[in-house]
């Protein structure tokens, strides 16, 4: 029968319907909490205590110590802690992977957040699973949605073959889509803190900055086991691919470390002179050094003869802030000096001929360690400073089978395409295409000077009088040849003078080597506003 519904003014209560009483058989909120946090701290005990001790004794700190130690105390969030894998491969089967392998979140370094992706060799080998992806993804989407730097902390074996070895693999190849996505537009570290092997060889290979802890880390698109299967080859990870061979050889990675927190440090040590993003400025310092300092030890450092080698980091610590200079490549094409340096408390990059090899001359991978560099710190706004003493591209059929014009026309285009401030200091030899690739008068300099011992010339005296002076000096008696060959020289060098080429105006100033400094901050100052406007393009043609 339907319910009757009370007239109006009817005042008879209607029939009261009570709720059936529900029995809550789960925890309490405070046993859920405290379940959540038992839960969270097994996963913030990484493989365990037995792969954590193994991690111990090999020398490294845990992925949670490192983490520590990057971030400003207190700051780090971490992102997908409770992930695991969830592999329907029978060789996942009961395996318990805590954060997949890999920590990921964000933090503050000197106060400016920072993304990090960071490999846990306590659980399978730091090797890529699925979720592990999945949470490294994320870090990449928002280091890039909210234009952060980002930081790979590499200790894996690579791809997790157990669950990889199918078709699956094909979407693991995002990353380093990805990857490319975020060149220029935001910093990306990958410090090697233990084994980067295939995949995460690759992290490395597409980042900006890779430091490499000595004996300990490597890198490798082959591990030793894989490499014997191939092509029958015994070889060691560190023969392969630590620290000796990328640092020193190969050239893929920028800075050898003594252990994992000088590594840490020369992290965050590099990210001070870069800005968040492509977006921003790079960060000015405040310090005590003052602009007008005079560097009056250049005078002794530098000699006046061109055929005698110094020190140009020598040169350098003497005009930057506090004699500060953070070296890139420091082992790897040595006749060129790469590195930052902050002048007036403003970042700059800094490309210097080292006459200590090679007498300063560019070859093939000098030519590769400046271009890089350039477009570096280009991509980035950091300014850069050109110390000059060049005797030119290196000459030979060694070079040019290596491709010593393809590889020198990449630095060509580099310095060329560069828009930041830009300024040249020629101390001593400014020879041929050597003039033109560290930055001469051509390329847009902002300020270009000389010191008093400054050579501008399509050769050097020597080679000037032994290609034009040749048909004269053999006609002239063989005892008289070195005296007459002598005053040849030097009437090419007086023919190649700084003051010829100032009188010219093609130097903005000859300069006493002491106010080198003053007149760095000075030009760097100048350079603040400068705009460079150049025709549409998708993008030039490198010569790669």
């Amino acid at each position: 029968m339907a319910e009757q519904t009370p007239a109006p003014g009817d005042t008879t209560a209607a029939p009261s319907r009570e709720m059936p009483t529900l029995t809550y058989q789960g925890p309490t909120m405070t046993e859920a909490a405290a379940d959540l946090a038992g839960r969270k701290e097994k996963f913030r005990a990484m493989g365990g205590p037995e792969k954590v001790a193994r991690q111990k004794s090999l020398g490294k700190l845990t992925v949670r110590e490192r983490l520590d130690l990057l971030f400003d105390t207190g700051s780090f969030v971490e992102f997908g802690l409770l992930g695991h894998q969830q592999s329907s491969s029978p060789q996942m089967q009961g395996k318990f992977t805590p954060a997949d392998g890999v920590v990921t979140g964000y933090g503050n370094i000197e106060g400016r957040k920072t993304f990090v992706i960071a490999y846990d060799f306590t659980v399978m080998a730091g090797s890529m699973g699925m979720v592990g992806e999945i949470k490294a993804s994320r870090m990449r989407e928002l280091a890039l949605r909210e234009r952060r730097p980002i930081v790979w902390l590499v200790d894996s074996a690579g791809a997790r073959i157990q669950e990889a070895a199918g078709s699956m693999f094909a979407r693991t190849g995002e990353l380093f889509k990805e990857q490319v996505i975020m060149s220029g537009v935001v910093p990306q570290v990958a410090a090697m803190m233990g084994p980067g092997a295939a995949g995460t060889a690759y992290i490395p290979g597409l980042a900006d900055f890779v430091p490499m802890v000595k004996g300990i880390s490597s890198m490798a698109l082959g591990g030793p086991h894989l490499v014997k299967a191939a092509v029958g080859e015994d070889v060691t990870e560190q023969e392969m691919g630590g620290s000796q061979v990328h640092c020193k050889v190969s050239g893929v990675a920028d800075l050898e470390v003594a252990d994992d927190a000088e590594c840490i440090n020369a992290i965050r040590s590099y990210l001070s002179f870069f800005p968040s993003s492509n977006l921003e400025v790079p960060p000015r310092r405040v310090n005590a050094d003052p602009v007008e300092r005079r560097c009056d030890d250049l005078l002794d450092i530098v000699p006046a003869n061109p055929r005698q080698a110094y020190d140009i980091r020598k040169v350098i610590r003497s005009i930057a802030d506090d004699g500060e200079f953070f070296a890139m490549k420091p082992d790897w094409a040595k006749s060129l000096v790469t590195g930052f340096a902050r002048f007036g408390g403003r970042p700059a990059g800094i490309v210097a001929n080292q006459p200590m090899f090679l007498g300063g001359a560019i070859d093939v991978n000098a030519s590769d360690k400046a271009a890089r560099f350039v477009w570096l710190c280009d991509a980035f706004h950091i300014p850069l400073v050109f110390l000059m003493d060049c005797p030119g591209f290196l000459v030979g059929s060694a070079v040019e089978k290596q491709g010593i014009i393809r590889h020198g026309s990449k630095m060509l285009f580099a310095v060329s395409e560069a828009t930041v401030p830009k300024v040249t200091v020629v101390l001593r030899k400014g020879y041929g295409a050597g003039y033109y690739v560290m930055n001469g008068r051509a390329y847009e300099p902002d300020r270009i000077v000389g010191w008093p011992t400054a050579e501008i010339s399509v050769m050097g005296p020597e080679g000037a009088v032994n290609i034009i002076g040749r048909s004269i000096l053999e006609k002239i008696p063989e005892d008289q040849r070195d005296a007459q060959r002598e005053a040849m020289i030097q009437a090419v060098r007086d023919q190649i003078s700084p003051y010829i080429a100032a009188g010219w105006s093609f130097v903005d100033d000859i300069i006493d080597p002491a106010d080198t400094r003053i007149e760095l901050c000075r030009a760097l100052e100048q350079g603040e506003t400068k705009r460079v406007e150049r025709p549409w393009r998708k993008h030039g043609v490198l010569p790669v």
